[in-house]
């Protein structure tokens, strides 16, 4: 079968973007209200949320969460949002009450950290209408009850073990849909889609590395223009 021309509209200003791996576009995707998506872009730099071409965003990072980060990367981002509401070191009522605001600002699912006990997830599950993700890092990581309680996406990130541990679980839940990280190499990522991840998540270079790719870019360019 011919693959369709698609037509691709920008500008000289915005061309300048990260581009998640063609590769990804092979995933089933997860239809959540009306909206398909297959590739999320792991990241909470708003320059790079504002600059990219994935279908959605997923913000997690290492620290309690807080409302002043879940609205701001909600109103930078053009795309879905994700939004991490703890569960490991926050807990209970305050990852309930981070669950209700991400949903309030537009979010498009909350995420749970793999250490969540299961009254974190039904309280979070109990006070929101979006829906709630449970992070899972091997195939021993506990989901029966989390899914029990309203739990209905999970987020595999099991390292390199990851093809591994997507296939593990959709051995197990053959419906259930599957997020998962899908590595640095398109080798990699194909490997996680056909062990049964319906998306990927795909982590971008940082704003620094970024910035000195184009930085060397206009040294050469001023190289080039003294010869």
């Amino acid at each position: 079968m011919t693959e369709k021309f698609v037509p691709e509209i920008t500008t000289e200003l915005r061309k300048d973007i990260v581009r998640v791996p063609e590769v990804i576009s092979q995933a089933s995707g997860i239809r959540i209200f009306g909206k398909k998506i297959r590739s999320i872009i792991f990241t909470t730099d708003i320059a790079i949320v504002c600059n990219n071409n994935a279908n959605a965003v997923i913000a997690v990072y290492p620290f309690t969460p807080h409302p002043a980060i879940t609205k701001g990367i909600i109103e930078a981002a053009n795309i879905p949002v994700f939004s991490g509401v703890g569960g490991g070191l926050t807990q209970g009522t305050r990852s309930a009450y981070m669950s209700m605001f991400a949903e309030a600002q537009g979010s498009i699912g909350v995420v749970l950290n793999a250490p969540t006990p299961i009254e974190t997830v039904q309280q979070v599950c109990e006070v929101i209408d979006i829906p709630v993700i449970s992070t899972v890092t091997s195939i021993y990581t506990p989901i029966d009850e989390k899914l029990e309680a309203g739990v209905s996406i999970i987020n595999i990130s099991a390292g390199k073990k990851t093809a591994e541990t997507v296939a593990y679980f959709r051995k197990k839940y053959p419906e259930l849909p599957i997020i998962a990280t899908g590595g640095p190499t398109e080798e990699g990522i194909l490997a996680t889609i056909e062990a049964g991840a319906n998306a990927i998540t795909y982590t971008p270079p940082s704003n620094g590395k970024l910035f000195s790719k184009k930085m060397e870019k206009y040294r050469e360019q001023e190289r080039t223009e003294t010869e």
